[in-house]
């Protein structure tokens, strides 16, 4: 099977069809929608996830918002932006696509043209997207040694962006390369992202892999099995500090600890220069029936307390190289 046996998501009939993550890798089911409520809903349950991706269906359901143009749609416009503002607050990539749209709709209110300008707008933030993975895929081949073993973490892939991944499309292109020839991905806890996603486009593309517990990668980096680890990014603080899923700055302290390459791959918009430090970063808090309740299955009391980040920060000086789709950026990190 190849990557195009599935699609993310994708725009047609000005309705956005998406797969609903939650189900895979069990269940492939399409989702078709006009609603931008609904969008928001499915960011916020993971049904849509991965920073870009989130932006790109974001976009959409901003233009979306005032399919049908009434008096009424500049509140209607600004509520939207703020209820799709409200889904995931540390992905930067959703607030830049918001803007980005926000801006063409600020310019240009008295236009008769006004929702296929804004149309036209998310499917221009789409095309770039798959544009810049790419970019990213071409550029951090160039740093991976012939015949690599790579640890991933999380979901970089096309269930995570607008095209065919971030960090994802590095192993891609490495493999395709010669340069990959297994991938080890961490299940993720709580929600599983590595063992149901990554793991679903892995066997897509027809790359070696096994999955392990989070946990286990420690035994690998002792038994000298992993070449390096690639992973994705939700923000980029100004100094290079990278907010991720949560288990992300394990995986760079056992690279440090091993003197093992750790690769952040992001596209340039996750890159947030307003704030110098990942001590600005919003990290983003989960219902603790996340780590209690596993595919509504319950595996603990749901009365414990539970301490639940969605992501980490990473400090710049655990990153050995930050892939962008514009170039490869070495510490220390200036953008």
């Amino acid at each position: 099977m190849t990557m195009s046996d599935f699609t993310s998501l994708k725009f047609e009939n000005n309705k956005l069809i998406y797969i609903n993550q939650t189900k895979l890798p069990l269940v492939e089911e399409y989702v078709t929608t006009d609603d931008y409520e609904r969008i928001a809903e499915a960011i916020e349950i993971l049904e849509i996830r991965g920073a870009p991706a989130i932006g790109v269906a974001a976009a959409y359901a901003l233009a979306l918002s005032i399919k049908n143009e009434s008096e009424e749609q500049h509140k209607t416009f600004n509520e939207a932006y703020q209820r799709l503002a409200e889904t995931r607050p540390t992905a930067v990539n959703l607030f830049w696509a918001l803007d980005s749209v926000k801006e063409i709709f600020d310019n240009n209110q008295t236009s008769s043209s006004l929702f296929f300008l804004l149309i036209n707008k998310a499917i221009e933030i789409h095309q770039d997207d798959i544009n810049k993975c790419e970019e990213i895929g071409n550029n951090g081949v160039e740093l991976l040694e012939k015949d690599s073993t790579i640890l991933t973490h999380c979901n970089t892939g096309q269930l995570a962006t607008g095209g065919n991944g971030t960090a994802f499309n590095v192993i891609k292109k490495g493999f395709e390369s010669g340069k990959v020839k297994f991938v080890y991905a961490d299940e993720t806890r709580p929600l599983l992202q590595g063992s149901r996603l990554t793991a679903f486009e892995l066997s897509k593309a027809g790359i070696p892999f096994e999955i392990l517990v989070d946990s286990a990668a420690a035994t690998l980096f002792a038994k000298e099995e992993i070449d390096a680890v690639i992973v994705g990014a939700d923000r980029i603080a100004a100094n290079g500090d990278t907010a991720n899923k949560i288990g992300t700055f394990n995986l760079a302290v056992l690279c440090q600890h091993f003197n093992i390459p750790f690769y952040i791959a992001a596209p340039i918009s996750t890159i947030d220069t307003s704030i110098s430090s990942g001590d600005e970063i919003n990290i983003e808090m989960r219902d603790q029936t996340e780590l209690s309740f596993i595919n509504d299955v319950q595996v603990t009391n749901s009365n414990y307390d539970a301490y639940t980040p969605a992501f980490d920060v990473t400090p710049n000086e655990l990153i050995t190289a930050i892939i962008t789709d514009r170039k490869n950026y070495q510490p220390p990190f200036s953008f």
